[in-house]
């Protein structure tokens, strides 16, 4: 296991902002080159196959990715230090998701010789998680699929994600005219946003899942206007909206577009709620575990993907994207075992 901790530790030491990953993707092909694997590339994704793959057999994706944020304000360590601290190993990405990432490689290591395995394993390294990006996940997909099932690499405690909000950001326009704010004249976009807004305040999708639970709307931003005196005949604001599995991205930007008079434009609509059934054998062999299971609010590569998939692996997503973030090496070690065990046991 010291192997992977090791690897985590050079990740760590390894900028790897989203678009930015050449030298982290490097790290992963260097590793897999010394434990003799062969691996394909795509830009700054990486993937590899178990060594008796067959297109006979259904495929599971083990998948984490090696981009990170930039450091959040307040660090008193340095980001790109590994620093350990008895069980506790400090650094930017270490959490979120280095502990996933090398995991997940780890599983993936253990049953790499394996002939009798009843499915294939795909272990892929990407690009781009951190900002939906295009260059990720998105493009690896069409070279490794058919896909039957994935497992995305993220800090859940080794709970799993049965299921995964969508994310669709909308900008929104409220459209007024100008006019002198000292008289009666114009019309004032930014009243027309306030009403608009209050009405997404105040407003519930129909469909409540039983896992995720509502469709969650937040306005997050706003501006309008070009001085004090004038009165403004614009005003721009954007609307965070999680969505559940009963709608999908297009289906909720069009009825808000319908609730409210503001001009809506999805930024985009590709970033759909995904999950498995709780009958699907991966999600019964879990709660036969006893397994804690539960619905994600945050959006993962499962939002990009178009087959079944559940989110699970060491650390805490509460540590994500903070300061001074760390993971337990215990945590590593747990996650490692937990990921063997249940491939040890699945049957797709």
């Amino acid at each position: 296991m010291e192997k992977y901790i090791e690897l985590l530790k050079t990740l760590i030491a390894t900028q790897s902002f989203s678009k930015e990953e050449e030298n982290a993707a490097a790290v992963m092909r260097a590793f897999l080159e010394k434990e003799g694997i062969p691996y394909k590339t795509k830009e700054n994704n990486t993937w590899a196959y178990n060594k008796y793959y067959s297109e006979e057999k259904p495929t599971i994706l083990l998948d984490s990715h090696i981009d990170t944020v930039r450091p959040a304000k307040g660090y008193t360590k340095d980001p790109f230090s590994p620093i350990e601290d008895g069980d506790i190993l400090y650094g930017l990405g270490s959490n979120d998701a280095g502990g996933p990432l090398v995991s997940l490689l780890a599983t993936f290591v253990h049953f790499y010789e394996r002939d009798d395995l009843p499915y294939n394993l795909v272990y892929a390294a990407t690009a781009e998680e951190e900002i939906s990006g295009r260059r990720g996940m998105e493009i690896v997909i069409p070279e490794i699929s058919p896909i039957t099932f994935a497992i995305i690499g993220e800090p859940t405690k080794m709970e799993l994600a049965i299921a995964e909000k969508g994310l669709l950001v909308l900008d929104c326009y409220a459209h007024g005219k100008s006019g002198h704010a000292a008289r009666e004249e114009g019309e004032n976009a930014l009243y027309k946003a306030i009403e608009d807004i209050l009405k997404l305040r105040n407003f519930e999708f129909e469909k409540v899942s039983e896992v995720l639970g509502k469709v969650k709307i937040s306005v997050t931003q706003i501006e309008a206007g070009t001085q004090h005196n004038v009165v403004p005949d614009n005003c721009h604001f954007v609307v965070d909206v999680r969505t559940n599995e009963h709608y999908t991205n297009k289906e909720a930007a069009e009825i808000i577009s319908q609730l409210i008079d503001s001009e809506v434009k999805p930024r985009s609509v590709r970033l759909n709620s995904s999950g498995i059934s709780a009958h699907h054998p991966f999600a019964k062999l879990v709660k036969e575990k006893g397994i804690n299971t539960y619905g994600s609010p945050t959006t993962s590569d499962q939002a990009i993907i178009p087959f079944l998939s559940v989110k699970m692996g060491p650390g805490d997503s509460a540590r994500s994207h903070t300061a001074d973030e760390y993971i337990h090496k215990s945590e590593i070690i747990a996650g490692i075992e937990r990921y063997i065990e249940l491939l040890e046991e699945l049957k797709l």
